[in-house]
């Protein structure tokens, strides 16, 4: 499994010491609005999300992350590289194009603590799975999420159908993920290490 770090965050894979963390930040309904089934997550629920994420890891190389800030410890978010499928299907799907996302404490919003993840993730994405691009979707009322998209140099290509919703959906190539972080716009890329 990949730890990645940025300046701020540490991004550990999913594992059931994250529990408290992640059910304290998908229980909250401003948090989750958006998000699945647009309300607030039970701890058995958050569970059952850990084991499915474990097993991901496991059998792919790649899933969902706790953001770990560095300074104090304390979990933040969440972010991952999955693959994004057309309907709300638990099933991993290799043939489903590679989607990048992030969910942030309540607290945290509005400190580029998502942009920093996203572009540790998108780096692993990349450089690591070799990806020839990367989608980011988000409910059209998400201002806030297609922000950090617009940021990372994505492009909207408009509503599409995923998760059996019709989501804003946003695009990135490689080679234009590669041209952004060689200019360094308008933060570094994160410094991504793995072990």
């Amino acid at each position: 499994m990949t730890l990645l770090t940025t300046s701020r965050l540490r991004l550990e894979p999913f594992t059931e010491d994250h529990l408290d963390g992640l059910n304290k930040m998908n229980s909250d309904p401003q948090v989750m609005r958006y998000l699945a089934a647009g309300r607030p997550e039970t701890l058995e629920e958050t569970r059952a999300v850990i084991g499915r994420v474990m097993k991901r890891w496991a059998e792919l190389g790649y899933s969902w992350w706790a953001l770990i800030e560095r300074e104090t410890g304390e979990l933040v978010g969440a972010g991952a590289v999955q693959n994004l499928r057309r309907e709300a299907t638990l099933l991993p799907d290799l043939a489903c194009p590679l989607e990048i996302g992030w969910r942030l404490r309540r607290d945290r919003w509005g400190q580029g603590l998502a942009t920093e993840a996203a572009r540790a993730m998108g780096d692993f994405a990349f450089g690591e799975l070799k990806a020839r691009e990367l989608l980011a979707v988000c409910d059209p009322a998400n201002a806030a999420s297609a922000k950090v998209m617009r940021r990372l140099g994505m492009q909207e290509v408009g509503l599409q159908r995923w998760y059996g919703k019709e989501l804003l959906t946003y695009c990135i190539h490689a080679d234009e993920w590669r041209l952004r972080c060689a200019i360094a716009l308008p933060l570094p890329c994160a410094p991504g290490t793995q072990t």
